[in-house]
């Protein structure tokens, strides 16, 4: 039978998916990018925010229309928005036949065959941390284009009051150290040029383990592998950034200098709201020692406006703080609320007209920034990873300072360069985000 599948959401989605694709084609299944074709769509969704509830609705609603025009004889519903609104979100969406929640993308085969074989609309919804953990050995199907992700633990043990990831994906788990290298082995002999690792709190891996392991002496192990393969970690956590694991990226030339620090909120009374167990000068400390240890470091945060009780006080501070930092890449969230929040608890709430002004701000800050930052690249040459093209004679790719999906860009000036391959170049234009330049 023929199957599409819509991966929505963050990367830890994405290898959950791919998964769902390898243990499916592994049994039987073909794979089709056509909807229309499918006569089974699955729809792996995200909930973290409104925005993505609306968009996995969205979606749902209107891959469901496929019933009726085309070859569609189930549509499966899978991942955080099952998880999160359960037998609610069953009662809702009559035309979904089938609802697994987070901890049963490895049932999928087993779940469809039982669908397929009845009238009726099972709805499978285990709690996450009845779930296996992701282990090397499993099928799986890369759909990026010569990197891949490689997830190496699995749910929260944090309790930030604006996010439900431990209550979606349990606490966190993280796994074996020497199961993590196995499948990034296997991942470099299939051709994968850059792993890149990630977890709900990725600095925080391996405190859990019995002996305790650290993200550390993981990529250590990784970087093994290969001197021709980048790795590069995302979603770190402020408090659990240890100077061992700067030192460890500052020693090995495949670690990419890049550190992807989800920072919030630089006021002190707005983090306390927040459950972020730090201050302001906390982190200046923390990017101070990062910059002088890796002192070609790339710094990413991510931040959050609107948040109840922020005031223009506070707004201030955190735009304060950007511009003396001065991150490399900076994203901006509008504060998301929900009845299930523990923040939604809390007083002062700010009006979406005055979140998303501070949410502009912030962008045309860190816009000035960022085109500043990307001046300076001029004349520069780059080691980067060739991904796409080409197209009006440009090919696409990344340097070590931009992570796939999330930063910039580079354009590369040429005629004829491999993809999938690393090849020096020399940065000729800059604009805010992106970067172009011509092959050395």
């Amino acid at each position: 039978m023929k199957l599409n599948l819509v991966s929505l959401g963050c990367a830890r989605n994405l290898v959950d998916s791919e998964v769902m694709l390898g243990c499916l084609i592994k049994d039987g299944w073909t794979l089709t990018e056509e909807p229309a074709d499918a006569e089974v769509i699955i729809v792996n969704t995200c909930s973290f925010i409104s925005s993505a509830v609306d968009e996995s609705i969205d979606t749902i609603l209107a891959l469901a229309e496929f019933k009726k025009t085309g070859d569609c004889k189930r549509l499966v519903v899978i991942g955080c928005l099952p998880e999160r609104f359960r037998e609610e979100l069953a009662q809702s969406l009559p035309e979904v036949d089938m609802f697994l929640g987070t901890g049963a993308y490895d049932q999928i085969v087993s779940a469809l065959e039982k669908s397929l074989n009845t009238d009726s609309r099972p709805c499978l919804l285990p709690e996450p941390y009845k779930s296996p953990l992701h282990r090397a050995g499993l099928p799986r199907i890369i759909t990026t284009s010569h990197m891949a992700y490689l997830k190496i633990a699995e749910g929260c043990s944090r309790h930030c009051t604006y996010c439900m990831i431990p209550r979606l994906r349990g606490k966190q788990r993280s796994r074996p150290l020497n199961d993590i290298v196995m499948e990034g082995q296997s991942l470099v002999r299939r051709g994968i040029r850059e792993l890149v690792l990630v977890a709900q709190d990725s600095t925080g891996y391996g405190k859990d383990l019995d002996p305790a392991a650290g993200l550390d002496k993981l990529l250590e192990n990784l970087a093994d592998i290969s001197d021709n393969v980048w790795l590069r970690f995302l979603y770190g956590h402020p408090e659990s950034i240890e100077e061992n694991l700067i030192k460890t990226i500052a020693a090995r030339q495949n670690i990419c200098s890049y550190f992807d620090i989800p920072i919030q909120h630089a006021s002190d009374p707005l983090l306390k709201k927040m459950g972020r167990h730090y201050t302001q000068d906390i982190l200046r400390r923390l990017f101070d020692t990062i910059r002088s240890i890796v002192p070609d470091a790339a710094l990413r945060t991510t931040v959050i406006v609107g948040f109840p009780g922020e005031t223009e006080n506070d707004f201030s501070r955190l735009i304060d703080f950007v511009q003396e930092i001065r991150f490399d890449h900076l994203g901006v969230f509008t504060y998301s609320d929900s009845k299930d929040l523990p923040s939604h608890r809390l007083p002062d709430p700010v009006d979406e007209k005055t979140a998303a002004m501070r949410h502009d701000r912030l962008m045309a800050c860190q816009a000035d920034i960022s085109f500043a930052r990307n001046q300076t690249y001029i004349g520069k040459t780059f080691r980067v990873l060739v991904e796409e093209g080409p197209e009006d004679n440009y090919y696409k790719g990344r340097t070590a300072f931009q992570a796939p999906e999330v930063d910039g860009i580079t354009y590369i000036a040429a005629n004829d360069v491999t993809i999938g391959s690393f090849v020096n170049v020399n940065i000729t234009d800059a604009s805010d985000y992106d970067i172009t330049g011509t092959p050395v």
